[in-house]
């Protein structure tokens, strides 16, 4: 009996693995989406394997069952929604080429509040982080001037060249290759305070070819490679503790929040914000208005009134 469920289970394995390599290969996505759904996918199947299931027997009890056993592992709603995604994206193409049907329909993916992790900076603590880097290093003061003015991801600033600094009618801009897309489509505007740090930085590395990286590694390893987004994080967090604001939720993303936040702050319209950050969801740039009324409400709150009271 041992033997034969053994032979079961390594027949099942074979099928497993060769039905996720069909549905890897059929997804119209990006490669970095495939490897996700690989991995989620994985997981999904060793889980199966440990409860001594086979996958042809499976049912929506089961996968019930799985999304609780992810959440007593302590994962977050964001991980097990997509751990979840990826098995109900399974069992759609599953049904789709007649493998097995889809019991994962219905499946509900845990909700969470809409808001951001990472903190956005007070208007006095970015002048704060400004003034820590402009005497310190014309490359970064640069970069953290740049985040701070445009709301850029540390992905698209690496991403830049220096002839991607062009005029849209009279207005200088930063073309940009934005996180998911194939091309420079979008662009960010530079403002003079935007533009004249950059402008510094370049002078300094004297004549420097347009076709070259907007910022460039002055380690020994890479000099004058393209940098990181791990080493624009480290400049970022290293500015950051200095000023005193060294939690977790204080990132070189943090910036990017800062920068519609004080938007808002300063009158702008939440379609100004979304233009900036260029969210394709005007939604996502909804989520800044939750963020400025919380802070509002911390400021000016109706408890502390009644305190004026008795």
């Amino acid at each position: 009996m041992k033997i034969r469920k053994q032979i079961t289970n390594s027949i099942d394995s074979l099928v497993i693995g060769d039905i996720l390599n069909s549905f890897i290969n059929d997804q119209d996505v990006k490669q970095s989406s495939k490897n996700l759904y690989r991995r989620t996918l994985k997981q999904y199947f060793i889980w199966i394997d440990s409860k001594d299931y086979q996958l042809s027997h499976v049912a929506r009890p089961q996968i019930l069952e799985y999304k609780e056993n992810l959440f007593n592992l302590g994962l977050s709603s964001l991980t097990v929604s997509s751990y979840i995604t990826s098995v109900r994206r399974f069992y759609e193409w599953s049904e789709a080429n007649k493998y097995y049907p889809n019991i994962a329909k219905g499946i509900k993916t845990p909700s969470r509040k809409a808001q951001f992790k990472k903190q956005a900076l007070q208007p006095q603590e970015a002048t704060a982080l400004l003034h820590y880097y402009k005497d310190k290093n014309l490359r970064d003061y640069a970069i953290i001037n740049l985040l701070l003015r445009t709301g850029l991801r540390t992905i698209e600033v690496i991403r830049a060249n220096i002839e991607d600094i062009i005029f849209k009618g009279s207005q200088r801009v930063l073309l940009v290759h934005g996180k998911g897309r194939d091309e420079k489509d979008n662009f960010v505007i530079l403002t003079d305070k935007a533009y004249l740090p950059i402008e510094n930085y370049l002078q300094f590395r004297k004549s420097p070819n347009d076709i070259e990286p907007l910022f460039i590694s002055t380690s020994n390893n890479s000099k004058g490679k393209r940098l990181s987004t791990r080493t624009i994080s480290f400049i970022a967090k290293e500015g950051l503790k200095a000023i005193g604001l060294n939690e977790k939720s204080y990132t070189a993303h943090s910036l990017r929040h800062t920068t519609a936040i004080n938007i808002l702050r300063a009158g702008g319209t939440l379609e100004m914000a979304q233009f900036t950050l260029r969210h394709t969801n005007p939604s996502t740039t909804q989520i800044y208005t939750s963020n400025l009324n919380e802070e509002r409400r911390l400021q000016n709150s109706g408890e502390a009134l009644i305190d004026n009271l008795y």
